[in-house]
């Protein structure tokens, strides 16, 4: 069934006029001005073809077709703020659903979701299997990808673009490459990996040096099974905590936002 186009904005004007009985005090109410709610009053009678209000020497006075339609608007404005009530229902929800790189997820996620978890009792994590998943698709709340920037999305940076170049204590004299990596000029590396992930497990094998963004590897490099070949320096690309508006602005996910933004 069609339904018919209801005026919502000019229909709330007229409740605030409704109770105060007053275009100023329900001016006042709404931070407008008394005359954009005596248009908005015009143009709902027009719509409607009926008029609401009449001065007297008393004052503003609701017409009988006006107090016809007031207890009904009321009840309706009532079944929208519970229709929103449940809508944002999930978002009190300690239930999170993240994508993110597995290499970022072990070296630097874990162990600071592992306190808010222990700040924050009841609090449960989905991971999904796969970093690059569509938000829509897997109802993610979140994701961290390695990335410029944002792009259409909501985020914050999580580590400075810095990225910096690594290798074990003992490692073989080759080059690790993966995508998104620029090594040296003419320098042929001796593996190409994938991610930043196998980079990283490879380099940690010995089996060349690697330049990793320092966010990843900044724990080997602090235990001693990484020794930094090169002083970090600026990269382009950094790890950012992204999500669309909607999930953004929810409570839920900006009490993680605001706890792994502040770290």
């Amino acid at each position: 069934m069609k339904r018919t186009h209801l005026p919502l904005n000019a229909l709330r004007v007229f409740d605030a006029a409704a109770r105060h009985l007053s275009f100023t005090r329900a001016a006042d109410e709404l931070a407008v001005t008394p005359a954009a709610v005596g248009q908005q009053i015009r143009a709902l009678e027009d719509v409607l073809g009926v008029v609401l209000f009449r001065r007297t020497s008393k004052g503003l006075e609701l017409t009988p077709e006006g107090e016809a339609g007031l207890d009904p608007l009321r009840e309706g404005f009532m079944r929208f703020e519970e229709s929103v009530a449940a809508m944002q229902a999930g978002q009190a929800s300690d239930r999170y659903t993240i994508a993110v790189p597995r290499e970022f997820y072990a070296e630097w996620l874990a162990p600071r979701l592992a306190k808010f978890q222990a700040d924050t009792p009841g609090v449960q994590y989905i991971l999904a299997p796969d970093e690059h998943a569509d938000f829509t698709e897997a109802n993610l709340d979140l994701a961290i990808r390695l990335v410029d920037g944002p792009g259409e999305l909501q985020g914050v940076q999580l580590a400075p673009a810095m990225r910096v170049t690594v290798a074990a204590p003992e490692y073989r004299e080759a080059w690790i490459d993966w995508p998104g990596m620029t090594l040296p000029d003419g320098i042929n590396p001796c593996i190409r990996a994938g991610s930043p992930g196998q980079a990283l497990a490879s380099a940690l094998a010995g089996m060349g040096r690697t330049i990793l963004p320092l966010a990843l590897a900044e724990r080997a490099i602090a235990s001693g099974t990484l020794t930094a070949l090169t002083e970090p320096e600026p990269g382009t690309r950094a790890y950012w905590l992204l999500a669309p508006p909607p999930q953004w602005r929810s409570k839920k996910v900006r009490a993680l936002v605001g706890y792994l933004a502040a770290d």
